[in-house]
């Protein structure tokens, strides 16, 4: 039988929620950089800062993630990066009300 007793599961479990509060810090972390044109996904997507399509831009793009009324946001499409709220690109999907 193994010898996993209380004390072996508190240490575990300790370790366990320092890991993951660490990674938490670190892929926030990580989303903190803003999105570059020249990152190879941004070019395929035709990513611009500043949307020159009438009524589509990420602040109303279905995709992008965060609160609204923030000029950079994380989007579903570019993870870690943060887009422009005024940017577009070609994933643009209207946001659906909830």
């Amino acid at each position: 039988m193994s010898n996993f007793n209380r004390r072996t599961f508190f240490k575990v479990s300790a370790g366990a929620v320092i890991g993951l509060t660490a990674g938490g810090i670190s892929l926030s972390a990580l989303a903190a950089e803003q999105l570059k044109l020249d990152d190879p996904l941004a070019a395929a997507m035709r990513y611009t800062h500043k949307s020159e399509v009438e009524g589509q831009n990420c602040a109303n793009c279905n995709l992008v993630q965060g609160e609204d009324g923030q000029e950079w946001r994380p989007c579903a499409i570019f993870p870690g990066k943060l887009v422009a709220s005024e940017g577009w690109c070609a994933a643009w999907v209207k946001k659906v009300a909830a």
